[in-house]
């Protein structure tokens, strides 16, 4: 449910209600189990409980080719919709990257809905960098998407 409720508060008005209200948990699930079956030791994936239930999650990899420089991914962060603004998507988003960059990794890229213009603050406050704006089609809905990314993972570093 956090990954649907995420889509559902995040993107209502951005993308057609159909596709929002459609959305199925069990679906839902069999996509992360792919996700999951198919991550190789260069993928780090952390969840974040509240009194035992899962409230948020995120995942990271390393890509197969540089993007714009870089060569880690954080490919999924959600939360639930209320416990935003707690510091429990810092704290996960500081986690991909260090986990990334004990793998290797220098920079780090991530994607948002360009409308989604919580999401661009709070990876803006987060010191990420504007690095592309460009079409994209997700499911047959034409987007428009943001690629922000941080090109010195040492900011992740416990000081």
């Amino acid at each position: 449910m956090v990954r649907i409720d995420s889509w559902r508060k995040a993107y209502r008005g951005i993308m057609p209600d159909e596709y929002l209200d459609s959305m199925e948990v069990e679906d839902s699930m069999h996509l992360w189990h792919r996700v999951l079956s198919a991550a190789s030791a260069k993928t780090s994936v952390f969840v974040a409980e509240l009194d035992g239930d899962v409230v948020g999650f995120a995942a990271g990899k390393m890509l197969d080719e540089q993007k714009f420089g870089l060569d880690a991914e954080l490919a999924a962060i959600y939360l639930i919709p209320d416990l935003q603004r707690m510091g429990i998507g810092s704290r996960l988003v500081t986690m991909v990257a260090q986990a990334q960059q004990a793998q290797g990794a220098r920079g780090l890229i991530t994607w948002v809905i360009s409308q989604n213009k919580i999401a661009r603050q709070f990876f803006e406050k987060r010191q990420a960098e504007l690095l592309v704006e460009q079409a994209y089609n997700w499911d047959g809905i034409d987007l428009l998407e943001a690629g922000y990314g941080w090109r010195d993972l040492s900011l992740f570093s416990p000081h």
